[in-house]
């Protein structure tokens, strides 16, 4: 592994961390197709700041294309507030106007300027580690200019290291206006200070990683990460560490398989991004791909050994070794493979945790049975009688068998929110509490909130 090769890693995993960071806020607001909308107008951010200084090295061409940014944000909050288009059609205007005045401007007063659409739309990684950043050069001498290395590393690094600093400085306000703008408004903390400093860091972020990466993997960076990691948490905290980890894991997973492959090195981290939120959100696949491979190394380890005891092949170079196995032994048995991975697949696709079948069918026996508990609960505070109330109540006017109104009532019983004397139930200030709290969501149509208090209120499941 050359020197080149170690650098575009460090700065796809520099771009991957800075990038992660804001795109868990979009995903978690909402806001992810924002960042494909930023990653486009800035263009004429870059081509504006240009025409100014003329040079495109110049910090400028950040500032305007930052604000580009910026003005695409407040353009399509202004479009969607006069309640005539949604915010996703309200992006398909604005970006796709704001780029193609990009282009125009560089068709009509650039054309001398090099300008490789390929780079502009899939990046060139290929290249970065050959964009050195020099200082103190003096005019006419070649030789004069310090050289820091890759520029890349350090205009992302910067930006890098100023999200983090934001990121500990604001961690609660962006939280709280995240998940409750109401709550921060009440708490002292301005939602829209907070919205458009989020879309600020976000411009800055894709404009920094633009010129070495391309917006396509700039938004899959900003996005899938997130993404991702939201399937395996809800707590914020870990979602960012997550987001993290995956952005960078699959950022130099693809750049070692487009070096395989020998193709573009954003295509292969973008659909290695795909690959990797595919079998996280389908158990079924990630299961069969786990037995797969599984099986396979276990074969190949076996065949491995036994070949070690030919005399003559442990002086075999690895690769000779590793061809030498597969040529005359895994390739053959590839029927035994198929049938043990599958069997593997098979069980992991039932025992998977929380995305097995047999987790999803003990999960619906549960909720079917919260969910009686509540409709018990709701009626037993909605009727002051006495007959109304009786146990047996349950299976003469609401239809329940006995089996299902006994576990009901042992459920609340449990739980302690209800009592029964004579037979007569009664609901505890607990029971009280958890209805009115249920009373108000449903009313509010916030149903998917039912499932969070059910953890505060319940020590034993359905």
């Amino acid at each position: 592994m050359n020197s080149a090769q170690i650098t575009i890693q460090i700065i796809v995993a520099l771009v991957a961390v800075a990038c992660a960071i804001p795109g868990t806020f979009l995903v978690l607001r909402k806001m992810s197709l924002i960042s494909d909308a930023i990653s486009h107008s800035i263009l004429l951010g870059i081509v504006i700041g240009f025409f100014i200084v003329g040079d495109t090295s110049s910090p400028l061409l950040i500032v305007l294309a930052a604000f580009a940014g910026i003005v695409t944000v407040f353009l399509v909050e202004f479009i969607q507030k006069t309640g005539l288009v949604k915010e996703d059609t309200a992006i398909g205007l604005v970006f796709p106007a704001l780029f193609s005045i990009g282009v125009i401007l560089i068709a009509k007063n650039a054309n001398d300027v090099h300008l490789d659409i390929d780079s502009v739309m899939v990046g060139d990684l290929s290249l970065a580690p050959f964009d050195p950043l020099l200082i103190n050069c003096t005019e006419g001498i070649a030789d004069s200019c310090i050289n820091l290395g890759p520029k890349a590393i350090w205009v992302i690094g910067t930006i890098l290291v100023i999200t983090l600093v934001l990121l500990f400085a604001f961690f609660k306000e962006l939280k709280v206006s995240t998940f409750d703008a109401g709550l921060a408004a009440a708490l002292g903390f301005s939602p829209v200070i907070m919205h458009y400093g989020l879309m600020t860091v976000s411009s800055i972020t894709i404009v920094g990683a633009f010129d070495a990466v391309g917006p396509i993997l700039v938004v899959a960076l900003m996005i899938a990460p997130a993404a991702t990691a939201y399937l395996f948490t809800k707590d914020l905290k870990k979602m960012l560490v997550l987001a993290c980890f995956f952005g960078v894991f699959s950022a130099i997973s693809g750049y070692w398989l487009a070096h395989l492959l020998d193709a573009s090195i954003s295509g292969s981290m973008t659909t290695v991004l795909a690959i990797l939120f595919l079998l996280v959100y389908e158990p079924i696949i990630t299961s069969i791909v786990i037995g797969l491979a599984t099986t396979t190394s276990v074969i190949f380890y076996q065949y491995y050994q036994q070949l070690l005891t030919e005399t003559g092949f442990a002086q075999f170079a690895l690769s000779e070794k590793i061809s030498r196995v597969f040529a005359e032994f895994v390739l053959l048995d590839y029927v035994t493979i198929m049938l043990v991975g599958g069997v593997c697949a098979v069980l992991l696709i039932y025992i998977l945790p929380k995305r097995g079948v047999i987790y999803g069918y003990y999960k619906v026996r549960q909720q079917k049975t919260e969910i009686m508990l509540l409709v018990f609960l709701l009626h037993i505070r909605n009727h002051t009688e006495e007959s109304e109330r009786h146990v047996k109540h349950l299976n003469e006017h609401i239809n329940w068998q006995r089996l299902r109104s006994d576990s009901v009532v042992e459920l609340a019983l449990k739980n302690n929110m209800i009592t029964v004397d004579n037979d007569i139930i009664s609901l505890t200030e607990k029971g009280e509490e958890f209805t009115e709290k249920a009373i108000d969501y449903i009313i509010t149509n916030k149903d998917t909130e039912i499932e969070e208090m059910k953890d505060d209120f319940f020590l034993f499941r359905g």
